[in-house]
């Protein structure tokens, strides 16, 4: 015969079934559906909500994964140009003999649709891709790139002729580019350009007369609408300084150091008057 608390527990079902004893939203089957509920919701998050998320994240997450939860955040990711105006894939040098960065550059580019107005690589750019950005960012305005130890020369001077809106431009620990005229096809191709930043892996000595120490200083000495300009480690003498100083009348920040072939003489701190901001060669990092 069965006991009177199990017949209590069969009497309470039954109630529960009835709806006379609803269950409290602390019990575990509520608090499951609620669980599932949230993780639901973020399929069906509004595209305007999705968009603020997607641009508050890291690009480079972006392309790896956060545009792949599901069918409305993969179309938000790949086809809002507006998301990829701006560029930023810094900071990844972990992952450079891990993954493609370059082809996820150049992808990050195609998803503009020819809205991009600033790029900024790091081990993320090499010839290929910066003919594609030429290509692809006519109205590009900020471009850097660093590290990126597959860019040359003779692409990169072909590149940069096709952003005649560049206004900031970084090169830095990119050994391949800066000889052969260069900065002086910079100087024509862009003059709007207003900050520049070259910076090199270290500074060596070279006794070589073969050698024009000034070569990169004297295409610089071209962008004349420079009101920002970074050298470090350049091996610019003041020969190279002076016609900077002479040709760029508009600068306001000037930073030398490591660049230890300068030497500040009367005539070149006579020039450097005018420049509010000034670092020089023996001044630490």
């Amino acid at each position: 015969m069965p006991s009177s608390s199990s017949s209590r527990r069969r009497r309470l079902s039954r109630g529960d079934r009835l709806g006379r004893n609803p269950p409290t939203a602390t019990e575990p089957d509520a608090a499951e559906e609620n669980k599932e509920g949230e993780t639901r919701d973020w399929a069906e998050l509004p595209l305007d909500a999705i968009s603020s998320i997607l641009h508050k994240l890291d690009y480079v997450d972006i392309l790896m994964g956060a545009g792949q939860v599901c069918r409305s955040w993969r179309s938000s990711a790949r086809d809002e140009p507006e998301l990829w105006r701006r560029i930023d894939m810094l900071g990844h040098a972990e992952l450079f003999n891990e993954l493609n960065l370059h082809g996820m550059a150049q992808e990050a580019v195609r998803r503009s649709a020819g809205r991009c107005e600033a790029f900024w690589g790091e081990y993320a750019g090499d010839d290929d891709f910066l003919l594609y950005l030429g290509d692809q960012a006519p109205s590009l305005k900020s471009l850097h790139l660093i590290s990126c130890n597959d860019v040359s020369d003779e692409e990169f001077t072909e590149a940069i002729q096709k952003f005649p809106l560049l206004e900031d431009l970084e090169l830095s620990l990119c050994p391949y580019v800066g000889e052969s005229g260069a900065f002086g096809v910079v100087g024509k191709a862009c003059p709007q350009l207003k900050r520049f930043r070259l910076n090199r892996d270290g500074f060596y000595y070279l006794d070589s007369r073969d050698y024009d120490k000034d070569e990169e200083a004297l295409g610089i000495a071209t962008m004349h609408g420079l009101r920002s300009l970074q050298l470090s480690g350049n091996r610019v003498t003041n020969k190279g300084l002076e016609a900077i100083l002479d040709n760029c009348r508009h600068l306001e920040s000037l930073d030398i150091r490591r660049c230890f072939n300068v030497k500040m003489d009367g005539t070149l701190r006579a020039k450097c008057a005018q420049i509010s901001s000034l670092r020089l060669p023996h001044e630490p990092n």
